[in-house]
């Protein structure tokens, strides 16, 4: 008996994970923290339905915290085994996962001294020594390099083009396989080359975070530059809450490419504030091949922003006047330096808050899309007079037309399609469309459902 778990991205488009358990084997395909509605980020408290020593592998597509994020705490439950990705993603892993741990023993101590959880004392999820010990078990593979992960079962990773190391898990099964596609990439990114094909799956499970919209034809460079032009002639600030990992490359390249062509102000001042961003962006110096940036493009990158890196020069930021562009993590404003930034920044109709991809539901970032008049950060209310502007191009994720093209590659169709990753409206769309254009059998599992394969 062969049967799949879904114990995430389902419903949402955070909290990745599903079990594949074949004859005695457990291998998890992702592992990743649900982020968003308070009832969603609860489920990453709850004890899972399995045993973390029986699991055999971990199979991480994508270094993303809502792929990668939950493992220090399956380690620190007993979790021993490999964990399999590209060496890209374990590089990023290496950045990402202590400064998740390092964030949630911040946010505990800063609720704990200021008082306003209600938890006494507030604790950590894990803290940075965790995530830090969790990074032992990574075992890269390169792309399109095969190797077994139990008995009758293999993996190959393929590039997803989604981030750098990015990837599509493709697993045989004994007689059987099914491919996991991660997060998609686009068909024409600036930076990421497209999605590699597959060929085909006896089963397959894509996302859908986009499942249901298009993304706008305009040219990101133009979006961003009219935002910071209207910005600076009001003497303001531009804040982009920022994900460290693939946006924040994008952005830095947009905004080099237009101080050089003198589209925004030469001088204007750009500040990183992002630790993590910075280390991010050194890594896509060591892995030129997987990207479309030349060496000199990525130096050139690099040395554009100002790079902010103690928590005092932060703070300063925050009594500079404008105007000036601000990215800092994290990207949908859950938590991280942008915080503190919207604290100061967003109050002021002069200063622009500029979000650059999707904000899932519950997030600060989609409440301010949504109009929100104030929101709470560090039990505060703070009011939102500032300017909000979305750009949703710059996305790393393909939309619905390119999810269908990178589908249509496939030379025989799946017995079976899952569609996950989305918030419902999304995946529900996906799922009709697939079923309408190609005639494939597509389905929408639910939260914690088994699948026989």
């Amino acid at each position: 008996m062969t049967q799949l778990q879904f114990l995430g991205a389902t419903g949402t488009v955070t909290g990745s994970k599903y079990l594949l358990q074949h004859e005695a084997a457990n291998i998890l395909i992702d592992c990743g923290l649900f982020q968003g509605y308070k009832q969603l980020r609860l489920r990453n408290w709850k004890a899972l339905p399995f045993d973390a020593k029986k699991i055999n592998a971990v199979v991480l597509t994508h270094a993303h915290i809502d792929h990668s994020g939950y493992l220090p705490l399956l380690a620190k439950n007993g979790f021993t085994a490999p964990v399999y990705c590209t060496t890209a993603t374990r590089d990023l892993c290496e950045i990402l996962l202590p400064d998740s741990g390092q964030l949630q023993e911040e946010e505990a101590e800063y609720a704990n001294r200021h008082g306003f959880s209600k938890h006494k004392p507030a604790a950590p999820l894990y803290t940075r020594a965790d995530a830090e010990r969790c990074l032992r078990l990574f075992k890269p593979i390169d792309f399109d390099e095969e190797i077994a992960v139990a008995d009758d079962l293999s993996l190959r990773l393929r590039p997803s083009g989604h981030i750098l190391g990015a990837a599509l898990a493709c697993l045989n099964i004994a007689r059987s396989s099914i491919v996991f596609s991660g997060d998609l990439g686009r068909q024409n990114d600036l930076i990421m080359p497209a999605p590699a094909s597959v060929g085909g799956a006896d089963y397959l499970v894509v996302e859908s975070t986009y499942g249901n919209r298009s993304h706008n034809p305009s040219d990101p460079q133009d979006m961003l530059a009219d935002v910071i032009n209207r910005t600076v002639q009001r003497g303001g600030v531009v804040v982009i809450p920022t994900f460290a990992v693939g946006r924040a490359q994008s952005l830095l390249y947009y905004l080099y490419l237009l101080k050089k062509a003198g589209t925004i102000p030469p001088e204007l001042p750009v500040f990183l504030n992002s630790p993590m961003a910075v280390d991010a962006t050194e890594i896509f110096r060591n892995h030129l091949d997987e990207h479309r940036l030349s060496t000199a493009e990525c130096e050139a990158m690099c040395r554009m922003p100002r790079i902010i890196t103690s928590g005092l020069e932060s703070k300063r930021l925050n009594n500079r006047p404008g105007p000036m562009v601000i990215l800092a993590g994290s990207g949908m404003a859950t938590g991280g330096r942008v915080v503190h930034h919207l604290k100061a920044f967003a109050p002021d109709p002069r200063n622009t808050i500029l979000f650059s991809g999707f904000q899932a539901g519950g997030t600060r970032g989609a409440s301010m899309l949504q109009g929100a008049e104030q929101v709470k950060i560090h039990g505060q209310y703070v009011p939102i007079r500032a300017e909000i502007a979305l750009i949703d191009n710059i996305s790393a994720h393909a939309d619905a037309n390119e999810i269908m093209i990178w589908l249509k590659q496939f030379k025989t169709a799946p017995q079976r399609t899952f569609v996950t990753h989305g918030e419902p409206a999304a995946a529900d769309a996906l799922r009709l469309r697939i079923q309408e254009e190609l005639q494939w059998d597509a389905y929408v599992p639910d939260y914690l459902e088994i699948a026989p394969l």
